[in-house]
């Protein structure tokens, strides 16, 4: 079988194109999915484009980025434990030969393992997008046999607001509180049980437990400043730069860091079951879309643009 797509490719830093590739043929485990939506990540994508990302196995230009992508399987091996006609969530893929997927999931077409796939509600739509950074938050501040649980979220982009969400849900009355200096970012809390506000306005020295999704590997001698005797700091955010902090006042408090890394596949079925059950709502996080015949243009506003909070790009015109 010859199977090719139009996918994103990272050329070098800051220049991309969309080019056509060919996919790895499928096996008997594999599925081919059509995609429709695919998100850009603010995060870990940003350092790819800027050439910051630290090496990973697998890195290197050229590259297909993208590990937020949804769409509707159109083929399906025997194995796959899927079926022609579900609509999926594929965190990303590898089918492109000699182009890297890192982490692959921008691009009209993808041949990936079945059991990587996520069958979703299709009324989800394109916030089905959203479904790896919900994830990605539930790992961050999850407890074994307690619900997740941050007191203090730093940072009041898409993966602090989804935080915040999930961790009001821990248990009555457990109103998380966002630290956000940018002005254009502190509304969006409305309707939901947490707040924003500026840290200079917060004369709290008692959290127990701070999740940290700057992204500053200046910002521990600011949070341990706040923690509450053997509180704990869970660095959720992706840093470039190494991080250091004053011991002394660490030391006094006891205090504990955590890093959380990629979410696993309880996160994923967990939020999603939060999704499905409509206790965690995913609304008001896209705010721009482009085709993905404009990808530079997209990349370019998500990464420059402090009010793009999620860009997702609409491949359904593309074939």
């Amino acid at each position: 079988m010859n199977l090719e797509t139009l996918a994103v490719v990272l050329e070098q830093p800051e220049r991309l194109s969309l080019q056509r590739l060919q996919l790895t043929p499928p096996e008997a485990g594999d599925a081919v999915v059509e995609i429709a939506w695919s998100g850009i990540s603010t995060g870990t994508e940003r350092l790819l484009w800027s050439g910051r990302m630290p090496h990973f196995p697998g890195m290197g230009y050229p590259l297909v980025p993208g590990y937020e992508s949804v769409g509707r399987v159109v083929e399906a091996g025997p194995e796959s434990g899927v079926k022609v006609g579900d609509f999926v969530f594929v965190p990303g893929a590898r089918c492109y030969g000699e182009v890297n997927g890192l982490f692959g999931g921008a691009s009209a077409r993808v041949v990936v393992p079945g059991a990587r796939l996520l069958v979703v509600d299709e009324v989800l739509g394109e916030r089905a997008v959203l479904l790896a950074l919900a994830a990605t938050a539930h790992h961050a501040i999850a407890n074994p046999g307690k619900a997740p649980h941050a007191e203090l979220i730093i940072g009041h982009g898409v993966l602090g607001r989804l935080l915040a969400r999930i961790a009001a849900l821990a248990e009555e009355g457990s109103r998380p509180v966002v630290w956000e200096v940018n002005p254009e970012r502190a509304s969006g809390a409305e309707g939901f049980d947490y707040e924003v506000i500026d840290p200079a306005n917060d004369e709290r020295r008692d959290y127990r437990s701070i999740c940290d999704v700057s992204g500053d590997p200046q910002i521990l001698d600011q949070l341990i400043a706040r923690l509450a005797p053997q509180g704990e700091i869970v660095l959720a955010g992706f840093y470039s730069q190494p991080l250091s902090f004053t011991f002394p006042p660490a030391f006094m408090r006891e205090a504990r860091l955590r890093v959380a890394a990629q979410w696993h596949p309880t996160d994923l079925a967990a939020v999603k079951e939060l999704v499905e059950s409509g206790r965690l709502s995913l609304d008001g996080l896209i705010t721009h879309r482009e085709p993905a015949t404009e990808a530079d243009r997209a990349y370019r506003t998500a990464f420059g643009d402090p009010m793009c909070l999620k860009m997702i790009l609409d491949w359904r015109a593309i074939s």
